[in-house]
């Protein structure tokens, strides 16, 4: 059990980039964390606890879920942040890829907010965050992304419709669309081409997307919210 008062993050996808940003940035505030994805290790940090597993297998959220509780005694704010992303043509895109993407980004989201908002009700409150992409409001030809469309649109809907369905009883809802960052997903000779994608004429950084979900965080008064974190990808072009 935390100390007093202590709130609780749990965190998905969080063994790198942009998750093991919003793993550093809830510690500084001071939130104890629930880490959890494939290939996480084991935290020096007491006041982080990392669960490995698939998060498209609905055990793993059961885990996940459970071990917080167990660990820390509630579960205060829940960010979905785990997804893959695969930018091929339309018509080449297997069942594999199918399931791979929709197993994680919407089964995966599909559960742990189930169980998170379970357990939100008991405590009165609480806040669920998904990591979506701004492709949803302007598709790309040279990005040729389907699923990701499919998938993330699918969040971004359902981050409005929770936002709705829980104003009453304290549970906030919101979302982060995002531009093309840099992370371990995409090459650094790629760095370049992909900076042109952003009117700002940059690719956006871990903490451009960690500022922004701390930011949601500390605003009591913004529910159903689809923040665009994408150097003005959503403007125009």
């Amino acid at each position: 059990m935390n100390s007093q008062g202590q709130k609780v993050a749990v965190i998905t996808g969080a063994s790198q980039g942009i998750g093991a940003g919003l793993v550093s940035a809830y510690r500084k505030l001071g939130y104890a964390v629930v880490a959890t994805s494939r290939s996480i290790e084991e935290s020096q940090d007491a006041d982080v606890l990392a669960v490995k597993g698939d998060i498209s297998d609905r055990a793993t959220a059961e885990r996940v879920i459970a071990a917080g509780l167990e660990r820390f005694g509630r579960i205060d704010t829940l960010v979905n942040n785990a997804g893959i992303f695969i930018s091929k043509p339309f018509t080449e895109f297997t069942e594999d890829d199918y399931d791979a993407v929709m197993g994680v980004n919407v089964s995966g989201f599909f559960r742990m907010s189930q169980l998170a908002i379970e357990q939100m009700l008991k405590q009165g409150g609480g806040h669920i965050v998904q990591i979506t992409t701004s492709l949803v409001e302007h598709p790309n030809s040279s990005v040729p992304s389907i699923l990701a469309s499919l998938s993330k649109g699918g969040l971004q809907a359902a981050t409005k419709a929770l936002a709705i369905e829980y104003a009453s009883r304290g549970i906030r809802s919101n979302a982060v669309a995002l531009g093309t960052i840099k992370t371990p997903m995409h090459p650094e000779q790629h760095h370049a081409a992909l900076a042109e994608l952003h009117p700002v004429g940059r690719m956006g950084e871990t903490s451009d997307i960690t500022d922004a979900v701390v930011y949601l965080e500390n605003a009591p008064f913004v529910t159903g919210v689809i923040l665009p974190v994408d150097g003005g990808q959503t403007a125009g072009h």
